[in-house]
This record gives structure tokens, C-alpha cells and sequence, in this order.
């Protein structure tokens, strides 16, 4: 259990050994608990990692009342990529699971995110709203107008995600100008229930809580769900445009400050 005063702070990995310490908290998440894996995990060093890491930043949620090392104190992720940093890369991760054209040439400034977690003992506490509002502070000193990334549905067995799934294609599919496609053979379509054959309330608790705070910021779903099997998910594509954030949205996100 994390202890009753966390002494949180939330910043860009600035070592090796600070990015080391995100790593092992997603093996600890994504391999561990959820059973995924990749060609690059390292499970002797308990490292999940690929060959994107080093062109990602990767913001870090620090407990430090938890010790003194990285590997002690880091209790949540952000894996982000700018759009400028994508250049240098050739792509973003995402494109392996569906088609950014329509981001890409919107003329806006990008973000993407992945590789979201948060310790198990700070879930459903204020770890993750500390680790959102340093992703805010990442988005106002760069000026980002579209934040999007895959987040993902545990398991990988469509009939029983098929009332959230639903419910996000009937309710939060992306506008055309914006809206992203899953592709390749592990794309699944979403609209495997009709509108008025959806539970709402079913839906959203099957919904993964982080999939829900993009929607209560106002964010959107591409079109279709991707297969992970690798990491044994079913993903979704989110998207947010900063600029369409209500008052009240635009507070919440920035803590007021712009």
C-alpha cells in the first residue's frame, strides 16, 4: 500500500536509469499482471522496453517517501511523442495499428501517448490525476493542439468486450476530419451491437478508467479496435483536441493556467 503522505512529483525522465525505472514499472504492469511481452523485453532484467523508447520522452510519476532510487520512487508513466520527434523517427508507434493520415495532415501540432500505467497500489487515488497534470504541464510548454494514442481493453476475446466497444462507436467515434482507421488483419470493427442494443451502464464499467477521463475531457475513438496479441489487448485509437475543451475541461486539464 503507498503510504498516506506520498511525496509526489511529476517530470521528464532525465537518466538512463530514470527511464530504466519506467521500464521495469511496465514489465511490472503490461507483462506481469496483463501477460504481454516483445521482442525486446528483457525478463531477467524485468524490463519491458523497444526499439522506441529512445525517441520517446517518457514523464514520471515519483513517490519518494517510497525510497531513494528510481526503481524505488517511480510509480507512473507517460510514454509521449512529438510530432517534431516522430520526424526524427520516420513514424509514430501507432501507425502499426492504424492509419494517422488524417492526423498527419491536419496541419496540427501531435502528441502521442502510450505506455500508460500507474503502480497498483496508487490506483484509484490521486496518482493519476498528479501524472495527468504533468502530461498538461508537457502539453502547454510545447504548444500541442491533438493528443492521441492507443489505450487499450484487456483481453483480447471480442464478444465480451462487444457492449463497451459498441458504445464507443455509437457514442465517441472521432469526427471525419480527425478520425483514424485500424488496419492490417488484426483490425476488428466495433459496431458489433446496435445503438439501442447497448447498456450504457454495462459499458462503462467495463471500460478502463483511463479510457473514461479521455472521454470526460472530451476525447474521441478512432474508427475500429486493433488486436494486440503480442500484448494481449484490444486497442482503441483516443483522440483530444485541446482546442475543443469546454471552460471547465480546459481548468480541470491545466489547473487553471491557461
Amino acid at each position: 500500500m503507498p503510504p498516506s503522505t506520498p511525496d509526489f512529483e511529476t517530470r521528464v525522465a532525465r537518466t538512463e536509469e530514470e527511464v530504466r525505472a519506467a521500464q521495469h514499472l511496465r514489465y511490472r504492469v503490461f507483462v506481469t499482471e496483463l501477460g504481454g511481452d516483445g521482442d525486446l523485453v528483457d525478463h531477467d532484467a524485468q524490463l519491458e522496453q523497444d526499439a522506441y523508447d529512445p525517441f520517446f520522452d517518457h514523464i514520471l510519476l515519483f513517490d519518494h517517501s517510497r525510497g531513494d532510487t528510481p526503481r524505488e520512487t517511480v510509480v507512473g508513466v507517460y510514454r509521449v511523442l512529438r510530432f517534431d520527434q516522430a520526424e526524427k523517427m520516420g513514424r509514430y508507434y501507432s501507425e502499426g495499428e492504424y492509419d494517422l493520415t488524417a492526423l498527419k495532415t491536419c496541419g496540427r501540432r501531435l502528441l502521442e501517448l502510450g505506455r500508460s500505467c500507474v503502480d497498483v497500489d496508487y490506483r484509484g487515488g490521486t496518482a493519476l490525476y498528479h501524472l495527468w497534470n504533468g502530461l498538461a504541464d508537457y502539453v502547454l510548454a510545447h504548444d500541442i493542439e491533438i493528443l492521441f494514442g492507443v489505450a487499450s481493453f484487456h483481453g483480447t476475446d471480442l464478444d465480451a468486450l462487444k457492449e463497451p466497444l459498441s458504445y464507443l462507436h455509437h457514442n465517441h467515434l472521432a469526427p471525419e476530419p480527425l478520425r483514424v482507421r485500424a488496419i492490417t488483419d488484426d483490425a476488428r470493427s466495433m459496431d458489433m451491437l446496435a445503438a439501442d442494443a447497448v447498456n450504457r451502464k454495462a459499458a462503462m464499467t467495463a471500460t478502463p478508467a483511463l479510457i473514461k477521463a479521455y472521454l470526460r475531457m472530451g476525447g474521441f475513438v478512432g474508427e475500429g479496435a486493433f488486436l494486440d496479441h503480442a500484448f494481449n489487448t484490444t486497442d482503441v485509437c483516443l483522440i483530444m483536441d485541446t482546442e475543443k475543451l469546454s471552460d471547465r475541461q480546459r481548468k480541470i486539464y491545466t489547473k487553471g493556467r491557461g
